[in-house]
């Protein structure tokens, strides 16, 4: 099977350098903000920008897991207790299909009051079926239904996404 590439690990890692400021930048003055990535390439992606953030923002940043079964999303476990109420919450995944992940994702912060939730995905499709807008975009892609998204990740590092 060819692969057909639409980012590969250069524009990755500039995507990612480039989200970070977006992120910095929109929450300049803020005390934290709350990675919460989604297993598993979404966590690998907020730990990415995590260590971006540090480099470029003096905003306190906490990175926190959230596995689901993406079919059948009944069960969602955050990675640590935490309470969440007056936090900036950042909830980052790798593609944005449907938004139907995202939206089950979002469900355990429901429980408490955030200031704020915001979402982040490295590659956003243009069609949704939930109504997830995702906040930060690291690339837009018009992919027919039949189309899917894949980032691959290898030992920690996203080393490219591609259309299968």
């Amino acid at each position: 099977m060819d692969k057909k590439y639409i980012l590969n690990k250069e524009e990755v890692n500039r995507k990612i350098r480039r989200l970070a400021y977006e992120i910095a930048e929109r929450n300049f003055g803020e005390d934290e903000i709350c990675l919460a990535g989604i297993r598993e390439q979404g966590y690998c992606l907020a730990k990415l920008l995590l260590e971006e953030l540090k480099g470029i923002s003096s905003v306190q940043t906490e990175l926190i897991s959230i596995s689901l079964d993406k079919r059948n999303p009944v069960e969602i476990i955050v990675g640590s207790a935490l309470d969440f109420t007056g936090k900036n919450i950042l909830l980052v995944d790798d593609v944005a299909s449907s938004g139907k992940t995202m939206l089950y994702a979002l469900k355990p912060f429901l429980q408490y009051h955030p200031k704020k939730i915001e979402t982040l995905a490295l590659v956003e499709r243009t069609h949704k079926q939930f109504p997830v807008k995702v906040d930060y975009v690291g690339l837009s892609v018009a992919t027919t239904l039949e189309e899917h998204i894949f980032v691959e990740v290898v030992d920690g590092e996203i080393v490219g996404a591609y259309m299968n």
